[in-house]
């Protein structure tokens, strides 16, 4: 079976959609907050800080909002105590969910998943039902109408970039979540514009579905990433060519 991963390339485009209207900052401002809360200020010390750093000024945040939102994670300014959860669950044709959610009320957050995925064909899974699928990966998209693979494989191959596809009109270039910086900056003097850079999840193995079940898994899938207090939505389906 051969298919085509068509939920990467309309999370892409609603992630610069988010990034227009200011909505992405939210939820990166939590993350770096959080960062800083559990490891401190130090990027150099703290990994995941310096991933969220990264992340943010990869979707272009301005510099004094990253700022802020470290001091409100050390405590030197006010702010809100948010709490992580990870929710497993199943969607429309069996496909695999995992949503991350940062909350400053946990029972809000767990009625609004409950309610969404219940009215959208899904329903919660138990712990680890879903996330031994799932593997952290570093990710960098790149515009497909100005690059091809070939551009990018031979800029990032040496640096640790591992695989490229192209969805739609992107390029999604794979690394290590350890290489994923480091392959960006690279990319970078070698004059490709990058679009984003992150970590985040992959499944081992892709389900596939069929137009109308993807259809139903799409829209739920993005009526979570609406959700306030959800950070992110990782699946694992494609849509089957049958």
């Amino acid at each position: 079976m051969s298919g085509h991963n068509k939920w990467s390339s309309i999370k892409h485009k609603k992630q610069k959609a988010d990034a227009a209207r200011g909505k992405i900052f939210s939820r990166l401002v939590k993350e770096i907050t959080v960062a800083a809360r559990d490891g401190g200020a130090d990027i150099e010390s703290n990994s995941r800080l310096r991933v969220a750093v990264e992340t943010a000024k990869s979707h272009n945040m301005p510099s004094d909002n990253i700022t802020r939102a470290i001091k409100r994670g050390t405590g030197d300014l006010e702010g809100i105590n948010y709490e992580e959860i990870t929710y497993e669950a199943y969607g429309p044709g069996g496909v695999a969910i995992i949503i991350e959610v940062l909350t400053d009320n946990k029972n809000r957050a767990a009625a609004d998943i409950r309610h969404i995925l219940t009215k959208h064909g899904g329903h919660l899974g138990s712990r680890n039902s879903v996330a031994y699928m799932f593997n952290r990966v570093g990710q960098i998209t790149i515009d497909g109408t100005e690059y091809t693979e070939d551009q990018i494989l031979e800029a990032g191959l040496d640096a640790g970039l591992e695989d490229v596809q192209t969805q739609d009109d992107i390029v999604i270039a794979m690394t290590s979540p350890s290489d994923v910086f480091d392959v960006k900056e690279v990319l970078v003097k070698s004059g490709i514009r990058i679009e984003s850079a992150e970590i985040t999840k992959q499944p081992d193995n892709w389900i596939g579905l069929t137009d109308k079940e993807a259809e139903k898994a799409i829209q739920l899938l993005l009526i979570l990433e609406e959700c306030d207090d959800v950070q992110a939505v990782h699946t694992n389906f494609e849509i089957r060519e049958e």
